[in-house]
């Protein structure tokens, strides 16, 4: 059974491994077929800096699931963060690969967005399970339309960043309706604005920094 200080230490190497270390995935990188990608210099820097947004949105769901693990006394509900970031980890391995074949690096404020998230989630966990699983449901819905947003903008010829936005989309879909079948309940508006704002100024200052 995991303790509290197993969840605690598994949290520190969790950060560790986010910030400094190579990500792994379990899942192969999702592929077009037979799609071969060429990019010209602006639409590559374009591709570099939508894919930099999107690989802090995974060091943040890294460190979301981290912190709600850490604040649940429900052990089933822990292992079922602990495996939402697990499968979050494939994201953060996809995106970090695909910065790494466009030339383009993470960014400079990882550390400080993974911090933030992590205080999030430690705050929704104090307002017990029903909340911390409503507030998966409201991110990951706000995730799904940033990443749909990224679907439009990228260029159409960068097939390897597409596929990999696409899969990402599907996945967070998948973690919504999860935490909502597991009792998530609806925020209250103004918390849901808030939360938009905060992303807002993330993946705004990310796309450059």
């Amino acid at each position: 059974m995991t303790t509290a200080l197993d969840t605690a230490l598994n949290a520190a190497d969790g950060a560790l491994r986010t910030l400094f270390a190579a990500p792994r995935a379990s899942r192969a990188c999702p592929t077009v077929p037979g799609e071969k990608t060429e990019l010209a210099l602006q639409d590559k820097a374009l591709s570099g800096a939508l894919m930099r947004v999107n690989h802090v949105g995974e060091v943040c769901a890294q460190a979301l699931y981290a912190a709600q693990a850490l604040g649940t006394r429900d052990p089933e509900l822990r292992e079922h963060f602990l495996q939402a970031s697990k499968e979050e980890g494939d994201h953060l391995a996809w995106t970090k690969a695909r910065l790494d074949e466009l030339g383009a690096r993470p960014s400079l404020l990882n550390p400080l967005w993974y911090a933030g998230a992590f205080g999030l989630g430690l705050v929704a966990g104090r307002f017990g399970d029903p909340v911390s699983q409503g507030f998966v449901v409201e991110t990951e819905r706000q995730v799904e339309a940033h990443l749909q947003s990224h679907l439009d903008r990228l260029p159409a010829g960068d097939h390897a960043s597409r596929a990999i936005v696409a899969q990402m989309k599907d996945d967070e879909r998948a973690h919504a309706e999860a935490a909502q079948r597991a009792g998530g309940i609806e925020l209250p508006p103004p918390v849901k604005m808030a939360m938009r704002a905060a992303a807002k100024v993330m993946t705004t200052t990310a796309h450059y920094i």
